[in-house]
């Protein structure tokens, strides 16, 4: 199964200068619960956005630059051969950047999309725009805004007709 896994405001807005626009911290234990012990698919940028590697996970990462190298990230050049890479595990997870989910649209099974109840002019990333006529919402669990949480959002889980 290979799944993208966002968060996004609602016109799509996924981030700025390679930050995000929000701090969701029961968001980050979802992505963390779904994600450890898989292969995570991700552009460079959202690589080095990171301190370091996240945890228990396989860091593929894509890039067109042919002599880029990074400690803790197993580069590729292109998503097939990502895809290729992670073949040998149940489920592939698509992280990121907005150039890489537009990419993940083309061959993603499934969407778990965390939609931030806000809007956020200054994003400079955007999640794809999607068909609902090829994607079916299965799963919608709502979590309000709270003293964690300036933003109330959505958990949704999408899956291709």
């Amino acid at each position: 199964m290979i799944t993208m896994i966002a968060a996004a405001g609602e016109n799509n807005e996924l981030g700025k200068e390679n930050d995000l626009l929000w701090h969701l911290p029961d968001d980050f234990k979802r992505f963390k619960k779904i994600t450890s012990h898989h292969f995570i698919i991700m552009g460079r940028k959202t690589f080095e956005s990171f301190p370091n590697p996240l945890p228990n996970r396989t860091h593929i990462v894509i890039t067109q630059n042919r002599k880029y190298g990074k400690q803790g990230a197993v580069v590729v050049y292109g998503m097939e051969e990502a895809l290729e890479k992670a073949k040998s595990t149940k489920d592939i997870f698509i992280i990121g950047g907005g150039e890489i989910f537009k990419m993940g649209l083309e061959v993603a099974d499934k969407i778990e999309l965390t939609r931030v109840h806000g809007t956020f002019e200054d994003a400079d990333t955007f999640f794809p725009e999607f068909s609902k006529d090829q994607w079916k919402l299965v799963s919608s669990e709502e979590h309000a805004q709270d003293e964690k949480h300036k933003y109330s959002f959505t958990y949704e889980t999408w899956i291709r007709k």
